[in-house]
């Protein structure tokens, strides 16, 4: 049996994807010790980020080949908005920041460059590029999430509601989903289109790894 893409494409990114779970903002969440100014960053930060991330999901949906997976992108769209976000609206109410303060918050330089990026893929590369490009912000993120639910659970309830959000097995669905999504959509491509989707799938991967030096400088523009 050949190989599939997406082992192809953790292969290439294993040095990327075990940075981001050594990164001492992660490890911070997982055994509890994450300095909570570091934390309420990120929460700011990643619900901006959220708010493109749901841009790129009602292109992926529109962009879709078919139906079902058009479907399946607008539902996406929906758990984002609902669920995920809710999630960061739940933190910004124990740390007394609006929901509207959340959507007015400045979008960090590095937080902007993704952004940007996905939503370039999105609109400027085919269908399977734009595919490869969301799937580490699901993968990466339930690796990270299950091997922190193996540790002991953090005492901060805060960190532990994180954890469990990014180890459940509708997380770990979702990106099984979408691993299963761009193996199909690159069965049969040429080498040089495989290579293209590669790239955007690891130039993903390491602005995941960026975010989290993002969040753990507090980053901001210079003037």
């Amino acid at each position: 049996m050949s190989e599939r893409f997406t082992e192809r494409l953790h292969q290439r990114a294993a040095e990327i994807w075990e940075a981001q779970y050594r990164h001492p903002f992660v490890q911070g969440i997982g055994d509890g010790t994450l300095e909570l100014e570091r934390f309420k960053f990120w929460v700011r930060q990643d619900y901006v980020f959220l708010i493109e991330y749901a841009r790129l999901l009602a292109l992926a949906a529109a962009r879709s080949p078919d139906l079902k997976t058009m479907m399946r992108f607008a539902g996406l769209l929906k758990e984002t908005v609902e669920t995920e976000m809710s999630l960061h609206r739940g933190y910004a109410a124990e740390f007394q920041i609006s929901s509207k303060e959340l959507e007015l918050e400045s979008p960090a330089p590095t937080t902007r460059a993704y952004t940007d990026f996905l939503l370039r893929v999105a609109t400027t590369g085919d269908f399977t590029e734009l595919a490869a490009a969301l799937l580490p912000c699901m993968w990466a993120f339930s690796e990270i999430g299950r091997r922190l639910a193996a540790r002991a659970k953090p005492s901060d309830e805060r960190y532990a509601k994180w954890i469990a959000m990014y180890s459940s097995s509708e997380f770990a669905e979702l990106a099984q989903w979408c691993r299963e999504l761009v193996d199909s959509l690159a069965a049969g491509l040429p080498e040089r289109e495989l290579l293209k989707t590669e790239a955007a799938f690891l130039t993903s991967s390491r602005y995941e790894l960026q975010f989290w030096e993002m969040a753990w400088k507090m980053e901001r523009w210079a003037v």
